[in-house]
């Protein structure tokens, strides 16, 4: 898909006058939606080499973190925390990256990515390192399962997760 197509790409409608949240067409297509904390969508990519979930905001037309209202960032760093500190329980690595790009996908949205020091793409970014390595089904409903079960145990204030 050429750039400036993907650039273009709508992030928001308005319905009777209201903007509403839609997702980018590219992060629907490389991702799978996990469920929905209070402020995100989770998303999950498939791809065994790293355990990888993007946190998208729910609020239309947004492209950088400093264009959500106070509230709205606060609540962003409070779900990027829980997810981070599950995904490293979770799935042991060495370092969790967490990165809002947006050069081909101009909503706003944070990757998350568990990386271990003899990952293959370690110590560089995963971005053109390589194609995704697509899990088994049955490894991919396993992994999907988790994220799901997780965000379905999600304490109501996104308090601290269990020690």
């Amino acid at each position: 898909m050429p750039l400036a197509s993907v650039r273009m790409a709508p992030v928001w409608f308005r319905k009777g006058g209201a903007m509403t949240f839609v997702l980018h067409p590219r992060l629907a297509a490389d991702a799978v939606p996990a469920g929905d904390l209070p402020l995100c969508r989770v998303l999950v990519m498939n791809d065994r080499r790293f355990p990888w979930a993007i946190l998208v905001p729910r609020r239309p037309d947004i492209r950088e973190i400093h264009e959500l209202q106070s509230a709205d960032r606060q609540q962003l760093l409070e779900e990027s925390c829980w997810l981070g500190k599950w995904m490293m329980q979770t799935f042991p690595g060495d370092k969790l990256n967490v990165a809002a790009l947006g050069n081909l996908v101009p909503q706003l949205h944070l990757h998350h990515v568990v990386r271990r020091v003899d990952d293959v793409c370690w110590p560089g970014p995963i971005w053109g390192c390589g194609a995704p390595e697509p899990m088994n089904d049955e490894a991919w409903d396993s992994y999907l399962h988790q994220f799901r079960e997780a965000i379905s145990r999600m304490p109501g204030d996104l308090g601290p997760l269990a020690d």
